[in-house]
């Protein structure tokens, strides 16, 4: 009989990564409970949130309840806006000290062995909390393969930047096509800490004792195959689609659930496969005249729409967007009217739901990859608009190394007076929902993959697997 482990998991602080993580924790324990052939888990799970105090994360993390304990204190104040990454980095780094405070009392005062850490890659400053504790640390990659073979290449710059160019690209393994610099995520130009800060990333993962990817190999195949053969490179287990199907972690934060059931009864109204949803994620707004344009596409597109329209923060505050009280007042003089029955109009919208429902037919996204994953495992095909972080080099991939989206912006930034066009925005709405496209067909495919990765003998669940022997050989 083998003895009982703990694994502590430390998330990031942001819902986007919190969500994966928890989902992963949650399929880990009932895999092993399943191999066990019994009801008890060889190991258990603690979970460590470094929580801000918001209303958005607070509603999330209280949906956890019984996941482990909480690091519970303010960001301290940082220049947030010059660089992103560096901020969420030294907001992490502040808290090594209580974090290893929590795992000796939570944990080791419990006198059981700890099998590792798994991090966040943002917390990959915590592998030295668990050389210190002499357990292993494993990096959980919350983007694709593909991404983490960029990260993983940061290093061998020398520590040099990329400059911004129209015209260059870079050979990145685990692209099948050469990156044009312009689909380069903002972190790549960033002198302010966020190119120094991933590329610290690249080169910590190497020091783990595997690396745990969001991801399927019938999805990423190419990055899958280099990352396993890669010299230097830990032990890479592909594990997703790693979605929350079942439980109400993307309830809308602060409640609110009404609105929610409005969409989906107003999508039950509507023909199969007729609707693109229009939904940019937790960060996604954008300014009055750019809103003009989107819903003069919509107008000449003639397709019927869900669009989830959200008001933009401050500019001198990183706050999420919030709702308007008035659309009217943003949107083309009678836009409502002539769309009425064929389009509604909403603030928050509950994304998962939405793309599961048969009415919608496209997704005009953001690229993040946990909405690239949704996308893929509901079978709907996605027009590209990036907005930050690592988009546009996820809608670089989607459409030109994976065929699995349409391009509308490959290369847009928030921030830019660069619109995306009504015409624009018509017609790549006009592509994705035709019904007999090639990209439509090809997600459909991968959709059935997304399934078959996740079931007993399937690519991620095989992954799980080898990962769970590999803990239990740590602990031997």
């Amino acid at each position: 009989m083998k003895e009982k482990a703990e694994l502590v998991f430390i998330p990031s602080p942001s819902v986007g990564h919190l969500v994966s993580l928890i989902v992963f924790a949650k399929r880990l324990l009932l895999l092993d409970r399943d191999n066990a052939a019994g009801s008890n888990n060889s190991f258990s799970i603690t979970v460590l949130v470094m929580q801000e105090h918001t209303s958005d994360n607070d509603a999330h993390i209280k949906s956890l309840a019984g996941a482990g304990a909480t690091a519970d204190m303010d960001p301290p104040p940082r220049d947030y806006f010059k660089s992103p990454e560096k901020f969420i980095t030294e907001y992490v780094d502040s808290h090594k000290d209580c974090i290893k405070e929590a795992i000796i009392e939570h944990v080791l005062n419990n006198n059981v062995k700890i099998a590792g850490l798994v991090l966040d890659f943002f917390c990959s400053s915590m592998i030295d909390t668990a050389n210190e504790l002499g357990v292993p640390s494993y990096v959980f990659f919350t983007s694709g393969a593909a991404f983490l073979g960029f990260v993983l290449h940061l290093p061998t710059r020398g520590g040099e930047e990329f400059e911004e160019s129209e015209t260059d690209s870079a050979d990145i393994f685990t692209y099948a096509n050469p990156v044009p610099y312009r689909v380069l995520p903002s972190l790549c130009f960033n002198k302010h800490g966020g190119f120094s800060a991933f590329e610290n990333f690249g080169r910590r993962f190497k020091e783990t004792k595997g690396i745990i990817v969001n991801t399927f190999e019938e999805l990423e195949s190419h990055a899958v195959e280099y990352l396993m053969k890669c010299d230097g490179v830990p032990p890479v287990y592909s594990v997703g689609p790693m979605i929350d199907l079942h439980g109400d972690i993307h309830a809308r934060p602060g409640g609110g659930g009404t609105q929610g059931d409005e969409i989906i009864r107003w999508l039950d109204d509507q023909p199969a496969s007729s609707v693109v949803f229009l939904c940019f994620g937790s960060m996604g707004s954008f300014g009055e005249e750019q809103i003009q344009e989107i819903a003069s596409g919509l107008e000449k597109s003639g397709v019927r729409f869900l669009w989830s329209l959200r008001k933009p923060p401050p500019k001198d505050r990183p706050e999420m967007p919030g709702e308007y009280t008035c659309v009217e007042d943003i949107l083309p003089r009678g836009f409502q009217e002539r769309s009425k029955g064929r389009g509604m109009i909403c603030g928050w919208a509950p994304q998962k739901e939405v793309l599961a429902h048969s009415a919608i037919g496209g997704f005009v996204s953001h690229c993040g990859w946990n909405s690239i994953l949704e996308s893929v495992w509901f079978g709907v095909p996605i027009v590209t608009w990036p907005i930050y972080a690592e988009q546009q080099i996820n809608a670089f991939q989607m459409v030109r190394d994976l065929g699995l989206a349409v391009e509308l912006r490959l290369d847009y930034r928030r921030g830019t007076e660069n619109h995306v066009l009504a015409d624009e925005l018509a017609r790549a709405v006009g592509c994705v929902m035709d019904g007999d496209s090639e990209v439509r067909k090809r997600v459909k495919e991968v959709s059935e993959k997304a399934r078959l990765a996740l079931r007993d003998g399937g690519s991620s669940y095989a992954a799980t697997g080898r990962l769970i022997e590999d803990l239990f050989g740590s602990v031997s």
